[in-house]
């Protein structure tokens, strides 16, 4: 399967030269970021400095919020990748969503849900964990408490997107949004076909990605892990043993 990614190209693993660089801005976050940045030089026209200096650190925040950094993604096709930059706060066994439950979706059968809060400090470009067939996707209304909460899973503005790969294996998450997020912006549609790392959507300062592993396969993150999304290995399909940590 071959997908373009975003512009980007892939990146043997025997490449040498790989230098660091700014991360690019997302399209979705200019407009924001040039609004910001019109509104420090207003203020700074008008003379009143200290309100324009504070306004320029809102505005580089702004730039940094959307950044779009360029992430190495394993090539392993037992691989389940993390979705979001963030903090692993939850581990739970639970049934899945009533939106993605059903014997052509995820099953009936509880299982193992991983959560991944995001800062507004975190990236907040999203990608899919595994490549395969997006099946489905579902927004649900919703309100905008704590996305820290066990409760936001089923409270908050939410969007449940639902990817098969081509031997049936099917992987479920969920964006959704936190208390200061106020809008999932979807990147794709059903019927595409993604690679495991692309870019999916984001969400708008500060908000949560819930992952729904399948029946036998166990997390290999713990709680207090940070991941990075599209480079960190949440678990291996069909390893159901999970690995302990010890925060220190």
């Amino acid at each position: 399967m071959t997908t373009e990614i975003s512009g980007t190209q892939p990146v043997a693993a025997t490449k040498t030269n790989v230098k660091w660089s700014f991360p690019a801005v997302h399209p979705e976050g200019r407009k924001f970021g040039a609004i910001a940045a019109g509104i420090t030089a207003l203020v700074a026209l008008l003379g009143w400095t200290t309100l324009a200096w504070l306004l320029a650190g809102v505005t580089i925040w702004v730039f940094a919020f959307f950044r779009d950094p360029v992430r190495a993604v394993p090539q392993d096709e037992y691989a389940v990748i993390a979705p979001a930059d963030g903090l692993v706060t939850l581990i739970q066994t639970v049934s899945p969503p009533p939106e993605m439950a059903g014997p052509d979706k995820l099953g009936m059968e509880p299982m193992v849900r991983v959560s991944i809060f995001m800062s507004v400090f975190d990236v907040h470009i999203n990608r899919t964990p595994i490549g395969g067939t997006i099946k489905d996707v579902v927004y649900i209304s919703g309100k905008f408490i704590n996305a820290d909460l066990d409760k936001a899973s089923e409270d908050n503005e939410r969007q449940h997107i639902l990817v098969e790969r081509a031997d049936g294996v099917r992987i479920g998450f969920t964006q959704i949004a936190g208390l200061v997020a106020r809008r999932i912006v979807p990147f794709v549609k059903r019927g595409d076909i993604v690679a495991a790392g692309q870019r999916i959507g984001l969400i708008r300062f500060g908000s949560r990605v819930d992952v729904y592993l399948p029946a036998g396969t166990a997390p290999k993150v713990t709680l207090g892990t940070h991941t990075v999304a599209g480079e960190t290995i949440l678990a291996y399909l069909g390893d159901a043993k999970a690995t302990a940590g010890v925060l220190q």
